[in-house]
């Protein structure tokens, strides 16, 4: 499984990202020094019922 890249941090907005071993898929912010991981929870296919997406 290939590891999303993320452009920046999501914690501080920096650019500087490095891979981290652990946990799978981590990565390092090198202004923040936080450790985060990207994931795909799924795909949205809309409003099944055509409505305008308001609940």
């Amino acid at each position: 499984m290939s590891r999303a890249t993320p452009f920046y941090c999501p914690y501080c907005g920096d650019e500087d990202l490095t891979p981290e071993a652990e946990p799978a898929g981590a990565w390092q912010c090198g202004s923040c020094l936080r450790v985060f991981t990207v994931r795909l929870v799924g795909l949205s296919l809309g409003d099944p019922a055509g409505g305008n997406g308001d609940r």
